[in-house]
């Protein structure tokens, strides 16, 4: 007996069958690959989409929210400013007022002291000229 009798050989178009066979069960196979490939493509598509939506309607409440406390703050430091403005306002014509009665009362002062004592007046501006002639010249 030959031993290539035990084992018969497949035929050439048995072989090609299988073969055809086997690539038409490949081709399928990558097919159905490809087909869920796409679907987890789309799926991860979509999936970013809706996070990238999800980012934006959170980064626009953010700038919402900031935007309120920027106005809320801008508005409380601003009226702090009014506030601190109108104060120094008052103090400064409180104190414009004080200025004008002190001038007033020192020119008044003097126009009396002139005309309780015209010569000792006349004698302390001229020394007061002299003094000040001297100063200036050096």
């Amino acid at each position: 007996m030959n031993p290539d009798e035990t084992n018969p050989t497949p035929s050439e178009p048995d072989a090609k069958a299988n073969l055809e066979s086997a690539k038409a069960h490949a081709q399928e196979a990558i097919g159905a690959a490809k087909s869920h490939l796409k679907e987890a493509v789309d799926a991860s598509k979509e999936h970013l989409r809706q996070a990238a939506g999800d980012l934006r309607a959170a980064a626009e409440a953010k700038g919402r929210e900031l935007r309120g406390t920027a106005e809320s703050r801008a508005r409380d430091l601003r009226s702090t400013a009014e506030s601190k403005a109108q104060e120094l306002r008052g103090r400064a014509e409180h104190l414009r007022g004080e200025a004008t009665d002190r001038a007033r009362t020192m020119q008044e002062d003097g126009e009396l002291f002139v005309r309780e004592n015209p010569m000792r007046a006349v004698l302390y501006a001229i020394g007061a000229g002299i003094v000040l002639g001297l100063s200036l010249r050096r």
